[in-house]
């Protein structure tokens, strides 16, 4: 079977590369790429999480630096998003995002950010609760970036205005969120009951049991879902300690990701085919359906920024195997083969 090549925006470090390094180099990020082109990803936005402003300006320079400098990045990173650091501080909501660098929402800090940058910043994650949240999404519309909502304690009237504002996405739907919250009256529900919104999902049965999953997407409907994978320098990688915008983070043998000695999350190892593959083996959706949430759906919310932009994807697909293993990849004029 022949499919469009998958999409991941939002990815923060992979195959013990991360992305959040500020002294990432061009080899390294190669090494990364090459190595999520062979999990299908042909399309992706570095993500770069909550930091100060300074830490912000030299992690995305050497960002930056590295794709301008390497192989694979002006082919595969069009852009990047900040996931921060305008996210709700709140125990449970900070996730593993450090709460004291987070700030009252600022668009001057996006335009600062990127005035430097040989790429745009095309999403960004934010708590449309935090100062200043609603007039962000409206300044970001105009200046064509995606704005999606997470690490928020947002009710149903806060979701009606932050989209009424602009936001488009929900960023890995029922995560960043505290284990005890109200019944119904709450930030997952407030998502998944508007139909404007596109969530999306890490689909490695850590963040989300299958079935909780399951009852996520059926609520939300396939048209209005999609996959991400959240992952870390620890994707593609052996269990071990690895780097990950300033902490050291563990990768256990089950494949769940967190701080040493603290419960929690930070970040994935998934890679995206495998929640293509995850989606299908746990009977939440065919195989087609999984492959459009990790391809078709996000190029479809892209295409206005990008094109936007004049920025042109390079043609990609993904020949797949009975198995749903990876046959054969290609980007633009090059190609990849698998046994």
């Amino acid at each position: 079977m022949i499919t469009p090549g998958l999409v991941d925006i939002q990815v923060n470090g992979f195959a013990g590369v991360d992305f959040n390094d500020a002294g990432l180099t061009p080899e390294a990020l190669d090494d990364a790429l090459e190595a999520m082109l062979a999990s299908g990803v042909t399309t992706c936005l570095p993500t770069i999480i909550t930091a100060t402003p300074t830490e912000l300006e030299a992690r995305f320079a050497a960002l930056d630096h590295s794709i301008a400098g390497s192989r694979l990045g002006p082919l595969m990173c069009p852009g990047y998003h900040l996931e921060g650091p305008f996210l709700n501080p709140m125990s449970g909501y900070s996730g593993c995002h450090p709460a004291s660098a987070m700030t009252a929402a600022d668009p001057g800090l996006v335009l600062s950010l990127e005035k430097v940058l040989t790429r745009p910043i095309l999403l960004i994650t934010l708590a449309p609760e935090v100062e200043g949240g609603l007039d962000f999404i409206k300044a970001m519309v105009t200046q064509d970036r995606l704005v999606s909502i997470g690490h928020s304690s947002i009710d149903f009237a806060g979701v009606g205005k932050a989209v009424a504002a602009g936001a488009q996405l929900s960023t890995h739907l029922g995560n960043g969120l505290p284990q005890v919250l109200p019944k119904l009256a709450n930030p997952l529900f407030a998502q998944l009951a508007e139909d404007r919104l596109l969530a999306t999902f890490i689909a490695d049965g850590i963040h989300l049991p299958p079935p909780a999953l399951k009852a996520l997407i059926r609520a939300k409907g396939f048209e209005r879902s999609a996959l991400v994978t959240d992952a870390t320098a620890a994707a593609a990688a052996r269990p071990g300690d690895y780097d990950f915008a300033g902490m050291r983070i563990h990768r256990s043998a089950d494949g769940s990701v967190g701080l040493p000695g603290l419960k929690g999350l930070a970040g994935s190892a998934l890679r995206l085919d495998d929640a293509i593959r995850n989606l299908v083996h746990w009977r939440i959706a065919t195989f087609e359906q999984a492959v459009q949430m990790a391809s078709t759906r996000l190029l479809d919310v892209l295409e206005p920024v990008l094109r936007a932009r004049s920025i042109a994807l390079p043609e990609a697909e993904i020949e797949w195997s009975d198995t749903m293993a990876l046959k054969r990849i290609r980007l633009g004029n090059k190609e990849r083969t698998f046994n």
